[in-house]
This record gives structure tokens, C-alpha cells and sequence, in this order.
């Protein structure tokens, strides 16, 4: 028996499979092969009984009510703040509640960004940044007058630090906002490195986290981040919620997003001052059942543990590059020296979206297109790509299942 299987067998895969209903069906009478993770995980038994039981036995508004509902249900949401807050190793009043990554970044642009960001100063952005890393920061640009800079990457998948600290060199950048790992790519980013060259240049730091938290240990403090996003979706949690960190101190500092409910002090029709961070920023009802279930998953990826986690990711990973670089007319794309389990590959002769869609025909789900991240795509020379992404649940054989697909795709096309 080979030492992946053997591996793969330790991490017991076959019962975490079993905690995830949606991977037992078929589709087009075929085993389902769900290799688009990056995109949006499955979610596992635990998740969706937590949102099911608070629906069901205690569901009320947050904060406001006096009735035992409401504080049940107030208690579970803040507790759900609580568990971020020990997954990041962050204060409890440095997690904010948003909708997603993407929202978490709007944020930060919004309001640290309008506070700190005009003529004369600059952000620096890398090329492998997903579109919710870039586009916030364009807008801002012509909002309020700050250069976008852009740090080349390496043809490996890279952060080129010769061009990094060029783009430094004036003086004037203000915030580096990078990705922790590319989705596109699969590279980690080196981020304690990152976050010590932007302090020492006087800048901040932003990380998008959404790919990476699902895949290895975040420890903010040990990062030295001061912001961090990431999507609960991702982390086989449901949409509709995400988690932005902030430094207190910065939090302390920025202006609010959006006005409403739960965001003031007192109001008053002549004005309204505003509460303390994290909820200055959360305006609104919040989506209380998707937080409860955001807690919920982290308590199931903290039970398995991340080291275990690494682990089995390093070995889907590994097999993967190893199973396509056996393939004729299948290039793997990006070859950074820390990476995690996505790997985008092109199939020479054939467009992206022919190859998933045929691949969904023998039940197997990949990602086609830019992933969201179309200045880097284009900047490895490519119109699209077609993409795997791994969880905790997949298998070293599903990847074997990916490469027969693609050999009988080829077949398709006379290759």
C-alpha cells in the first residue's frame, strides 16, 4: 500500500465525508466528484443543524429584546463572535460581523481608506489579487485621488520582492492589501514578511484571507496583520457571512460604513454619535442564523485541527501536480514553493469551459474561467483556465477520477 494512501487513510476522510450529506448523491448516475471548494464549500451535518435548531426552537432578533428568545439568541450570536475571535487570536472587539470577504475589504476602503487615503499617497496591490482585492481600491482611486500600485509576481507565483520594495521606495505608500493565498494559484503569500516590510515602511496591511483560513492556522497576532477578511462560506460555513479583524486601535479611528440601527450611541434629529467597534460597523439586523453557523464550523475544522487538515491538503495537493504533469496536453499552472490546494491547469487545444462542462457530465465539478482574478490570468498569458480546489473531504482518488475525466475529454476532441 503507498505512503499516500496510508496517509490519507490516518486522516480517516471516509468518516469527515460521511459528516457531509450533499457528497452522498449522484449526479448523472455518477459518484459526485466535488473539486470546487475555493469557489464555495460544502457544509457539513453540524453546521446545518445549528442554523436549523435556532430557527426552530429560539429564533428572535439580536441585542434588543427582553424576552428569553432574544437572549438566547443574542447569546449564541456573541458566542459565535467569541469562537472567531479564538480562531484568529484576535480581541473579541476586533471581529467584525460583514457579509463576506468582499464586504470586509469595501469596509476598509470606505472608511480607513477615505480617512487615510489621497493625492499623494499610494495602495500597493500584487498581480495574483482576486477581483474583491482590487476593484474596492480602484473605486477608491477615483474617489479620493491615492495611486493603485501593482507588485509584479515571479513566473513561479510569487511575491517579487525586488519590485515590492521599488514601489516602496518614495515613501508614499499608505496600505499593502494582499492575498494570503491566491485562488487562482494556490500561493501563500508570505505574509509575516509582508506585514513586517509594509511596518517598517510605514504602511498597513490588509490580507485576504478567504482561501487561506480554510486550509492552515491563522494566528493575526503572530502575523502582525492589521486588517484581516475572510468568507464563512469558504470555510464550510453558509454564505451571507464574513469576518473582518481590525487592529482596535485602527477601528477606534475609522468612521462608520453605513447608518441605521445598532451602529449609534443616540440619535437625535440634529445628529447621532456612534458605538463602540466592533458594532459601530454593523449596521442593521445582522445575519444572525449564518453567524451561529459560521460558529459552528469553526468548531468543526478546529475539532479536526489544522495541522491534520495541512496535512491531508499537502497530499491532495502533491498527488494533483503529480497526476496532471503525467497527463500529455495538460499544463498545471503556477509553481510556488508554499502553495495549497488549488491548482488551475489548461488543456491544450481545448477552452476551459468546454473542458468542465464535460467533465460535469461524468459528475465532476471544477471551476472554468478568471476565478475572479482576470488582470492575473491575462498576465500569465491565458484567456481562462479550468481549476480544482480541494477540502477536507476530498480524496487522492477523486483526483485520479479528475485525470480520467480529462483523458476521456481529450478522447472527445481526436487528441
Amino acid at each position: 500500500m503507498s505512503t499516500a494512501v496510508l496517509r490519507e487513510m490516518s486522516f480517516d476522510v471516509d468518516r469527515i465525508r460521511a459528516d457531509f450529506p450533499i457528497l452522498a448523491q449522484k449526479v448523472y448516475g455518477r459518484d459526485l466528484v466535488f473539486l470546487d471548494s475555493a469557489a464555495s464549500a460544502q457544509k457539513p451535518k453540524v453546521v446545518i443543524d445549528a442554523m436549523v435548531s435556532t430557527m426552530e426552537s429560539r429564533y428572535a432578533n439580536v441585542h434588543r429584546g427582553l424576552h428569553w428568545m432574544s437572549e438566547r439568541c443574542s447569546d449564541d450570536f456573541e458566542a459565535a463572535r467569541d469562537k472567531v475571535a479564538h480562531f484568529l487570536n484576535a480581541d473579541r472587539n476586533e471581529i467584525v460581523f460583514v457579509r463576506n470577504a468582499t464586504e470586509g475589504i469595501n469596509l476598509v476602503a470606505q472608511t480607513f481608506g477615505r480617512k487615510t487615503l489621497g493625492p499623494g499617497s499610494a495602495v500597493v496591490v500584487s498581480e495574483m489579487e482576486h477581483h474583491a482585492n482590487l476593484v474596492p481600491w480602484q473605486m477608491l482611486r477615483d474617489q479620493q485621488g491615492p495611486e493603485l500600485r501593482v507588485v509584479k509576481i515571479t513566473d513561479a507565483g510569487e511575491i517579487d520582492f525586488t519590485d515590492l520594495e521599488r514601489q516602496f521606495s518614495d515613501g508614499k505608500v499608505k496600505l499593502l492589501a494582499v492575498t494570503h493565498m491566491s485562488n487562482v494559484l494556490g500561493t501563500y503569500t508570505p505574509v509575516e514578511r509582508l506585514a513586517e516590510f509594509a511596518h517598517a515602511h510605514g504602511a498597513k496591511i490588509l490580507i485576504d484571507g478567504a482561501q487561506a483560513v480554510v486550509h492552515r492556522a491563522v494566528d493575526v497576532k503572530a502575523i502582525d496583520a492589521d486588517f484581516y477578511v475572510f468568507s464563512g462560506h469558504k470555510l464550510y460555513g453558509p454564505t451571507g457571512i464574513g469576518v473582518l479583524y481590525g487592529r482596535r486601535e485602527l477601528l477606534d479611528q475609522m468612521p462608520p460604513f453605513m447608518g441605521g440601527g445598532e451602529m449609534i450611541r443616540s440619535v437625535s434629529y440634529a445628529g447621532s454619535t456612534w458605538a463602540e467597534p466592533p458594532y459601530r460597523f454593523e449596521a442593521g439586523t445582522p445575519a444572525i442564523i449564518e453567524a451561529i453557523g459560521l460558529g459552528a464550523a469553526i468548531d468543526y475544522v478546529s475539532a479536526i485541527g489544522f495541522e491534520a487538515i495541512s496535512a491531508h491538503e499537502r497530499l491532495l495537493t502533491d498527488h494533483a501536480m503529480a497526476t496532471l504533469a503525467a497527463l500529455k496536453g495538460v499544463q498545471a499552472i503556477g509553481h510556488a514553493q508554499d502553495r495549497g490546494g488549488v491548482v488551475s491547469f489548461t488543456v491544450e487545444g481545448i477552452h476551459s469551459h468546454d473542458v468542465a462542462t464535460l467533465l460535469d457530465k461524468q459528475g465532476i465539478a471544477v471551476r472554468a474561467g478568471f476565478h475572479c482574478a482576470e488582470p492575473l490570468v491575462r498576465r500569465l498569458g491565458l484567456e481562462s483556465t479550468t481549476r480544482a480546489s480541494f477540502g477536507v473531504y476530498t480524496t487522492t482518488s477523486e483526483i485520479d477520477a479528475l485525470a480520467t475525466g480529462l483523458r476521456r475529454v481529450q478522447q472527445v476532441f481526436g487528441q
